[in-house]
């Protein structure tokens, strides 16, 4: 069965995102209320954003990318020392 791309969901994609989203605010010294203001967006979101448990849209991740002053592909690289 092929599943629809609405249904498709990749964990190790959706962590790595979670965990630049909270380190890249975390360098800019910004609460998730401060950040979640910023965006215009309710403060779970950006909650259940930086714990992998919801799976944002390009265009979220462009405007998150924007405000924490960071290239958008800082956000999904996947961080080899770790």
């Amino acid at each position: 069965m092929v599943k629809s791309i609405k249904h498709r969901r990749n964990e190790k994609a959706i962590l790595t995102l979670a965990t630049n989203i909270k380190k890249y605010r975390n360098l800019k010294k910004l609460t998730i209320e401060q950040l979640a203001n910023l965006l215009e967006v309710d403060y779970s979101q950006i909650s259940r954003m930086e714990r992998g448990v919801v799976n944002p849209n390009i265009s979220i991740i462009f405007d998150i990318a924007a405000v924490l002053g960071v290239e958008p592909m800082k956000l999904i690289e996947i961080n080899l020392d770790v």
